[in-house]
């Protein structure tokens, strides 16, 4: 252990009880930034790591006597699980830390509850992300061991029974959008992300809940989590909506929260036909766009395969390869644009006709290899989802494009489904 090991138990003694001090006064004079303080066990801060040293060297039985005997009977139900988890923090001990800090979390909720005001909100915030961050590193642990792990998950049905007690009226209430965040967060590592749709409803449809009233941080948390929940079920002019009013309302000086909102708003805004300045790629390190973005204005369909391929894992860790794979139409689309502008410059009164093979040496020259049957069933599919107007003439095998806008652009809207 580090120098905790050479303390006496005169200074083990007196730092426990300026702990329970610290705590008897902060709930009694309502002083919410010291409580927070004294519960941020993964802060790492001197105070709470010379207080699990002098734990450590104390025994467990002296240590219950003097929280029974505190002037203030400071919570035991709280300080005591507490102490606990603080000790097995300092010694690694992830598994029984988390089990230790769940109990103290479950008796904080209860004591919470009966606190007529909102005036431990922000040190609740402190209790709702330490349990999930502990339980992510306890799972941890117990993967390493061999063993199944159980406490993410445990992780969320505490945080739903905190969103429960928020859920009501009264002052509260604000505090239900973070915890929903932490929710969301949970949920999205765990894989379970079906479960956030409960939350989203009692969100979006109780009466309780005005969304406006809530921290502008949380709102924005909420509108990533929500948007990205929109990418997953391919409905993107909603992605769109929530993705844009977090971006627009993120602290422009949080860089890294920028560059994740980006990570999904761009393929959203790519499949309703908005195409992103390679300045903006550069700037948030996002270039593993660049050549889907380039193969988009080009129509090259070698180069949307080859950008998809290279950064096929990151696409699929982030849950947009779906999304940028379905990009391939509107290469299609630009890629008949493009002949039908050659063909424009050369003889104009043709231009609207446009030759399958000619399509198809196109494709040969970005070395993709398709037969003109491959190559009329695409265009088939262009005209039918509205990315090109006109008709086939099948024998002579020509699509003859309208005279009058014959590429509509999407303008913000997606591909026809």
């Amino acid at each position: 252990m580090a120098a905790g090991s050479y303390i006496s138990m005169g200074e083990a003694h007196h730092r426990i009880t300026e702990y329970l001090n610290r705590f008897s006064d902060a709930v009694s004079y309502q002083d919410c930034s010291s409580l927070k303080t004294l519960l941020s066990l993964s802060s790492n801060s001197p105070f709470l790591l010379s207080l699990a040293d002098a734990l450590n060297i104390f025994q467990e039985d002296s240590t219950n006597k003097l929280i029974r005997t505190h002037h203030n009977n400071s919570y035991p139900d709280i300080v005591t699980p507490l102490f606990r988890s603080f000790q097995n923090y300092r010694i690694a001990h992830l598994v029984d830390c988390y089990v230790a800090f769940e109990k103290a979390a479950n008796s904080f909720i209860q004591e919470f509850r009966n606190w007529e005001s909102a005036w431990a909100l922000e040190a609740l915030f402190v209790v709702v992300y330490e349990i999930r961050v502990l339980a992510e590193r306890a799972d941890r642990e117990l993967a390493s061991n061999g063993k199944t792990p159980d406490k993410l998950k445990a992780a969320g049905s505490y945080l739903m029974k905190v969103f429960g007690v928020l859920a009501g009226k009264g002052p509260k209430r604000v505090g239900a959008l973070y915890v929903t965040c932490q929710l969301f967060k949970t949920y999205f590592k765990l894989g379970t992300v079906h479960l956030c749709r409960s939350v989203i409803r009692s969100i979006e449809t109780a009466r309780i809940f005005d969304f406006e009233e809530f921290p502008v941080r949380d709102k924005v948390t909420y509108m990533y989590y929500t948007g990205r929940l929109e990418v997953f079920n391919e409905n993107f002019p909603a992605a769109d909506q929530k993705l844009s009013y977090a971006l627009m309302h993120c602290n422009p000086r949080r860089e890294a929260n920028i560059r994740m909102i980006l990570k999904y708003l761009i393929p959203v805004k790519l499949s309703i036909g908005i195409l992103p300045e390679n300045s903006l790629l550069v700037k948030y390190n996002l270039v593993e766009y660049s050549d889907v973005v380039l193969a988009l204005r080009r129509g090259d369909l070698r180069l949307l395969r080859n950008a998809l391929q290279k950064h096929e894992d990151r696409f699929l860790r982030s849950g947009v390869y779906l999304v940028l794979e379905k990009l391939e139409l509107q290469v299609y689309q630009r890629l008949v644009k493009k002949i039908y502008i050659i063909q424009k410059q050369k003889d104009p009164t043709k231009a609207h006709q446009v030759k399958l093979e000619v399509i198809v040496k196109a494709l040969k020259w970005l070395e993709m290899d398709m037969d003109v049957d491959e190559v009329e069933c695409i265009m088939a599919i262009l005209i039918y989802k509205n990315l090109m107007k006109g008709y086939f003439a099948h024998k002579s095998k020509v699509v003859v494009l309208s005279k009058q806008d014959p590429f509509p652009k999407l303008n913000g809207k997606p591909v026809n489904s």
